[in-house]
């Protein structure tokens, strides 16, 4: 027995629910930090609210994988927790920007952290068990396709999420302004909306996909081993604290993947939490303490539309990410591509003015799209089957940990080194992944056919 190869529209549908998964990501991306600051949180402490996204990755996540590697419902292995994660995200995202409705019991800044900790959670829940769902149901051949297919839908609900604040505001007039201490409309209803099409894209998901039963599992990996008859028929029992052995045993491949992932991760969230603060004050020349005059916002609605940018160019650059990596392997097509977004983000800094910047946005569009597919593709040929789950969700903590350092840190860099100038936080996370460029070159890929004839050499 082996897995059968997808159809186009299949592999489509497999994937289809990171759109509703994504555009929450990017509403919360663009728009946290300054709903944050419009709550009343001072620059330099965006970073500490923002560790709440990477804890909740290395706690939810890995304990995710290694439960849906064991569940087996009527919806599957994977799906239940695509359906939980996206009922529990929708509140979250219903409820941050509404958070001074709470102001008679809790303060509205920790309302809004607790509800940015609820996103997070929630789009953990059902964000790594999609990329076990692709691994686990396309033979090796079709992943690399499976996993650009999920970028570029990834990166259609990343556009959407981004310049939907924008469009509600400048094409059906909603409202940007709010007096201090409360959330403009056009973000309220932008978080609204962005609920609603999180749920009905995982349903679609749910309701399209159907899953390999564990005996299928099984059926496939004695047929790919050709080791039939030396497959135990009863296999021991896998306990949650199993996670800290896998942990210890990962692959080679994985480790080395480990510190690509821990520079490129390091860079994204320090451009994340500042590029909001940075372009305020680098381009509209606006103070630190700023945080509601009419400017801010404008500042605020042009990320969202540069988020936006990256993410469309993203789009199309995964569209192309099978035919390159075929061409010259998928290491090199990651370095290139992680350059390409490293010398954009730097390059911030020195643009005349913030319509420049959708250039820079274009080559960290490039970067994005090879970050939500090379690695996986690259990992997938390097795990069991049996431990895809768990794998992913350890996977991630190569995610969360640098972004974890970031938010203790990046703050403090801010305040004490670079004089409350946020800029220089986006110039250093250029640098962070001009360093994951130059580590692919040591990365092994197990599942490239054509491993040695594309091997980086320097």
């Amino acid at each position: 027995m082996q897995k059968r190869k997808l159809g186009i529209i299949e592999i489509w549908n497999l994937s289809f629910g990171f759109l509703g998964i994504q555009m929450g990501f990017a509403l919360q991306n663009a728009n946290a930090s300054r709903i944050l600051q419009n709550f009343g949180a001072d620059v330099h402490q965006l970073s500490w609210f923002w560790i709440i996204a990477p804890l909740m990755g290395l706690i939810v996540q890995p304990i995710v994988g290694h439960y849906s590697d064991k569940t087996w419902t009527k919806l599957g292995r994977r799906r239940p927790y695509f359906l939980i994660g996206a009922l529990l995200a929708s509140i979250g995202l219903i409820l941050m920007p509404q958070a001074d409705i709470f102001i008679a019991f809790l303060p509205a800044l920790w309302v809004g952290a607790g509800m940015l900790m609820i996103m997070d959670a929630s789009f953990n829940i059902a964000m790594e068990p999609f990329r076990a769902l692709v691994a686990d149901n396309l033979p090796s051949e079709q992943r690399t396709l499976g996993f650009s297919i999920q970028t570029v839908i990834i990166g259609i609900g990343a556009v959407i999420g981004s310049f939907l604040p924008y469009i509600l505001s400048n094409f059906f007039e909603v409202s940007n302004k709010a007096p201090e201490g409360s959330v403009p409309d056009h973000l309220v209803y932008s978080f609204v909306i962005g609920a609603i099409i999180l749920i009905g894209s995982i349903l679609v998901t749910v309701f399209t996909t159907e899953e390999y039963s564990p005996d299928e599992m099984k059926a496939i990996e004695a047929a790919k081993s050709k080791k039939i008859d030396q497959i135990e028929i009863v296999e021991k029992e896998s306990k949650l604290i199993d996670i800290f052995s896998d942990f210890a045993k990962m692959p080679e491949t994985m480790k080395q993947l480990s510190w690509v992932q821990f520079f490129s991760w390091f860079g994204l969230f320090g451009m994340w939490v500042f590029t909001t603060p940075a372009i305020a004050q680098h381009f509209y020349d606006l103070p630190p303490t700023d945080s509601s005059s009419i400017a801010y916002n404008e500042a605020g609605d042009w990320v969202g539309v540069l988020f936006g940018i990256y993410n469309f160019v993203s789009v199309f650059v995964a569209l192309s990410l099978p035919k390159i990596a075929n061409y010259i392997g998928r290491k090199r097509t990651h370095a290139f591509a992680l350059g390409i977004g490293g010398v954009s983000l730097v390059s911030v800094y020195f643009m005349p003015n913030q319509d420049w910047l959708i250039v820079s946005m274009i080559g960290i569009g490039v970067a994005w799209a090879s970050i939500l597919a090379m690695p996986y593709a690259i990992l997938a040929g390097a795990i069991n089957p049996k431990k895809m789950g768990v794998y992913m969700g350890i996977f991630n903590f190569f995610i969360v940990i640098p972004q974890i350092i970031n938010a203790l840190i990046g703050g403090p860099l801010v305040k004490y080194l670079y004089g409350d100038q946020a800029i220089f936080a986006l110039v250093t996370a250029g640098v962070s992944l001009l360093l994951a460029a130059i580590l692919v070159v040591k990365v092994k890929d197990e599942d490239d056919k054509n491993l040695e004839k594309n091997e980086i050499r320097i």
